[in-house]
């Protein structure tokens, strides 16, 4: 076993030390026997504490109707659920007052010569599930009380040491954050334009609009800007071949509404006679079956060679129309309630082609969709760009975790 990491600040070169937690944490769980008049908090998966006032049924938090039955947490405090810790709902509470959580929530601190964002990193990494899954108790739901934790035992090194890598992973989370948070905010302008962008209501012209357009807009059906409506191959997926791809349902994603090359599969059919099937740039794909009837994809030439599945309906928008313009439309609350309403008319949802070429869309003329499909264009690309920086960020954070702490045994 080594008792070193892979990676290591220059200038530390001891071996780390094997600690147990009933060496370094205590309990630090007190009744608010008073009532006293303190914010209650819950513990998520994702955020750690939240307050309870923020926190959702479905975060699987704990709460208590009696005010003195909670526990009182202090500052610099780690608190968890014991019954979801397995799915990292655990959390260190850095504010100035005390606040409280639920009586059933496990609450402990730790020694002078332990850097609680160093353990808390530690929390985050490989090594800490393992104790988990091998100290876990019940039969029907696994419970992990703070005895439990008190068995479990980790390699600590020096205190500059830990505060060195804390350091490290912080400004590591802080980068993710912010570039999570750029994503969002782009995500949520991006929407608001689709709101004020596209007339609704009733209405012949946008709220919002370049200078220079005047005209009102008109009503069409998606059948009038289309040459064509057409369902996609019959054919099974088999493993890529490094060449031809194969887009399923399955494989747009659900947020960004992008071709997951992740995990490429090739059509599994004579592709001599499937040249129907290509995709070409600007073909927009529905969904017409099952939980994602509706969902839209925009072929792009960067996609490579793509052929869409039977699931699929092609729409082939014509020269006259933009492409983009159209496929953006599709994003709008507008598609959502045509969608809805369409999709219900028996217990399994499902759009035919019939029925999306009688999607009502309101178009100005060539060149103000030209303007508005590049302005949509380049925010897709920016929270494109946000989110995989965001997760490049992710994966060296997953990286550091592997190789700054040891691995026991």
């Amino acid at each position: 076993m080594a008792n070193t990491p892979k990676i290591r600040f220059k200038g530390f070169t001891d071996d780390w030390e094997q600690r147990k937690f009933s060496d370094f944490t205590w309990s630090a769980g007190k009744r608010n026997k008073d009532d006293l008049d303190l914010e209650p908090y819950a513990i998520t998966n994702e955020h750690g504490f939240i307050r309870q006032s923020e926190a959702h049924d479905d975060f699987g938090y704990m709460k208590d109707t009696d005010r003195k039955a909670y526990n009182i947490v202090m500052p610099n405090s780690f608190a968890y659920n014991p019954a979801r810790i397995n799915v990292g709902s655990i959390g260190y509470y850095e504010g100035t007052e005390n606040v409280i959580v639920s009586s059933l929530y496990e609450v402990f601190q730790t020694a002078d010569y332990v850097d609680d964002r160093f353990l808390w990193h530690w929390f985050k990494s490989e090594e800490f599930p393992r104790w988990i899954e091998r100290l876990q108790e019940g039969s029907v739901r696994l419970y992990f009380y703070y005895d439990k934790l008190c068995e479990c035992q980790m390699l600590m090194p020096s205190v500059p040491e830990q505060q060195k890598i804390a350091k490290t992973l912080d400004e590591l989370d802080n980068l993710i954050t912010l570039h999570q948070r750029k994503c969002d905010e782009t995500k949520e302008l991006k929407k608001y334009m689709l709101q004020k962008m596209f007339p609704k209501n009733g209405n012949k012209k946008p709220e919002i609009r370049f200078s220079g357009f005047t005209d009102d807009w008109e009503q069409r059906k998606l059948f009038e800007l289309s040459s064509s409506f057409e369902y996609g191959l019959n054919a099974a997926a088999k493993e890529y071949d490094g060449e031809n791809k194969y887009i399923r349902i399955t494989d747009i994603d659900d947020e960004s509404h992008e071709f997951k090359q992740d995990d490429l599969t090739s059509p599994d059919t004579d592709l001599s006679v499937a040249e129907n099937y290509k995709l070409s740039e600007g073909d927009i794909l529905f969904a017409r079956t099952g939980a994602s009837v509706g969902k839209s994809y925009i072929y792009k030439a960067s996609d490579g060679l793509v052929y869409y599945a039977g699931f699929l309906i092609r729409a082939r928008i014509k020269e006259e129309n933009n492409p983009e313009f159209v496929y953006q439309n599709t994003l709008t609350n507008n598609y959502e309630k045509f969608i809805q309403v369409t999709s219900m008319r028996s217990g399994q949802p499902g759009v035919n082609a019939q029925e999306y070429s009688q999607f009502e869309i309101m178009i100005p003329s060539k060149a103000e969709q030209d303007k508005i499909a590049y302005c949509f264009r380049n925010l897709d690309n920016l929270i494109t760009l946000h989110q995989r920086k965001c997760d490049n960020l992710k994966e060296v954070k997953k990286y550091m975790l592997q190789n700054m702490f040891p691995q026991k045994g």
